[in-house]
């Protein structure tokens, strides 16, 4: 069975597994806002159904999306991406700022309308009942994210420790000391280079 998560490319073209250990912060991993927007993934309906495909939804539901969905999908991702980061750099009595209170607005407007509708097939597989779409698959997502940021590991909302990565996930280790966002990725890239920092410092 695959692990968890979602299979990133870097940017030197290898591969890796990334779990954010939720649903909604696997949306992130379509890109985001301001600078982030220049990597953006969603642009049809059909990106927002491969999305879903590898996804941890299971199975994946048969989608039908509109380009006004997709819309809705970036301008969600958005805002989430801002309200965990704030919640990832905030405290626990004041986790977010006035700036993120419109964010949050949307998150509640997502969460709001009807989710994904789990069944039970005649197999005894599980399934989605009919009339599965965009609305209801960002509805799903929304509602993970509330659960998340407001249940009992939002204090363990990160960012990757990397320089140059902003991968966001939630650590559910048991030890909480989770701080990179994939071992094989940007924790094997920080052992290189601590390990050539110390012969450099050996040879000296």
């Amino acid at each position: 069975m695959e692990p968890p998560g979602i299979t990133m490319r870097s940017r030197s073209g290898s591969t890796y597994r990334f779990d954010p250990g939720a649903l909604s912060l696997e949306l992130l991993t379509t890109r985001g806002p301001g600078e982030f927007r220049r990597y953006e993934v969603l642009h049809a309906p059909g990106d927002l159904v491969a999305w879903a495909e590898r996804s941890r939804l299971t199975p994946t539901p048969a989608l039908k999306v509109t380009r006004a969905e997709v819309a809705s999908a970036r301008r969600l991702r958005d805002a989430l991406f801002r309200v965990a980061t704030a919640r990832a750099s905030g405290g626990a009595d004041e986790p977010y700022d006035i700036d993120t209170l419109s964010d949050i607005d949307t998150l509640n407007e997502a969460a709001a309308h009807a989710p994904l509708i789990p069944t039970i097939t005649p197999g005894g597989a599980r399934g989605w009942a009919d009339g599965a779409d965009g609305t209801r698959l960002l509805a799903t997502v929304a509602r993970d994210a509330v659960d998340l940021l407001t249940g009992p590991f939002a204090h363990r909302i990160r960012m990757c420790s990397a320089e140059n990565c902003a991968l966001v996930y939630v650590d559910t280790s048991r030890p909480g000391r989770r701080r990179w966002c994939s071992m094989e990725h940007c924790g094997n890239r920080n052992k290189v280079r601590t390990l050539r920092a110390r012969r450099s410092e050996g040879s000296e």
